[in-house]
């Protein structure tokens, strides 16, 4: 498990690499939500998402042999730019195992901070056993999305930074895939407040961990659920995040593509800031009526979507 040390300790770490944020707000938000709303901005992040704080304070942390030969990760797309960035600035070569149909600006981000990227189909291979094989094949370091506790730590420091400004909050509400974000992010705020509430957001179609809280144990899906939040499709919790989260989050709620659209365009028209379908969930979520009280913190997880593929996006959003 994790400590508010720990999150505290990876802030230190992250100082002068990740950015520090900014905190957005908006009267048209807060009358939607019927609640004050601060939403920490990700996707201004460097990486163009949250990832890099985790990737970091893993990477960083490993001995000057394990850098000397290298890291591995899988992933959709945010975490490989940050381990990709992460391995850059500590002079260590980073190989990432991409789903083939990984929106292609994602690949090209990931190419550009010198990876190299190797392809799986994500509908038929195991991503997790792909990675431990080129781990031990190639005596690379392994750098889970997640399921890590120097992964969720830095990630954590995202609710560290939003608390830091906003002072007390009765809600903080993420977008949850692997469960790693929330984790660190509950382990903060619970921590500081014990009193905070904290939601996580799945896609409708996605909802592993809300079936998981129910059941008081893992529930794997089965299958890799089909969504436009892309980078949120893990089929089943963690292992080391659920055993976080089954103590410190206290609801899981869903939300349809039609809302994560929703939100997308709402953050674009209104309030002049791009997310990513699975960055926007957390808005989606709040736009919905799904989050309840009166001072609310939010994560807009991240911003690495396409020119094209936003227009795409948002022109299929009622009104467009």
């Amino acid at each position: 498990m994790i400590s508010l040390e720990d999150v505290q300790a990876a802030a230190e770490r992250l100082k002068g690499v990740a950015h520090r944020t900014p905190v957005l707000t908006s009267r048209t938000l807060d009358e939607a939500a019927g609640a004050t709303v601060y939403l920490k901005a990700e996707n201004l992040q460097r990486g163009g998402a949250f990832k890099i704080r985790g990737a970091y304070n893993k990477v960083s942390s490993l001995s000057a042999e394990e850098l000397r030969a290298g890291v591995v990760a899988y992933s959709s797309g945010n975490h490989a730019q940050g381990v990709a960035l992460a391995a850059r600035l500590v002079g260590a070569a980073a190989t990432i195992i991409m789903p083939e149909d990984t929106p292609p600006g994602k690949i090209d981000a990931t190419r550009g901070y010198g990876a190299e990227v190797v392809f799986y189909d994500r509908y038929r291979e195991n991503r997790e056993a792909l990675g431990a094989a080129m781990a031990q094949e190639r005596g690379l370091t392994l750098v889970p999305p997640y399921d890590d506790p120097l992964v969720m730590a830095g990630q954590g420091t995202a609710a560290l930074e939003l608390l830091e400004e906003t002072g007390t909050l009765d809600l903080l509400i993420t977008p949850v895939g692997g469960g790693g974000l929330i984790a660190g992010s509950a382990t903060a705020a619970k921590a500081l407040h014990p009193e905070i509430r904290i939601v996580g957001v799945e896609p409708k179609d996605c909802d592993d961990h809300r079936q998981s809280l129910a059941a008081g144990h893992r529930v794997n899906l089965g299958r890799i659920p089909n969504t436009i939040a892309d980078g949120l499709q893990s089929p089943i919790p963690g292992a080391v995040t659920f055993e976080v989260n089954r103590r410190l989050v206290d609801e899981f709620v869903t939300v349809t593509e039609a809302e994560i659209v929703a939100a997308m365009r709402f953050l674009f028209e209104r309030m002049k800031t791009v997310a990513e379908p699975s960055g926007a969930v957390a808005v989606a979520a709040l736009l919905a009526g799904k989050g309840e009280g009166h001072r609310i913190g939010a994560v807009i997880s991240g911003g690495n979507v396409g020119a094209a593929r936003l227009a795409e996006v948002l022109a299929s959003a009622p009104g467009s």
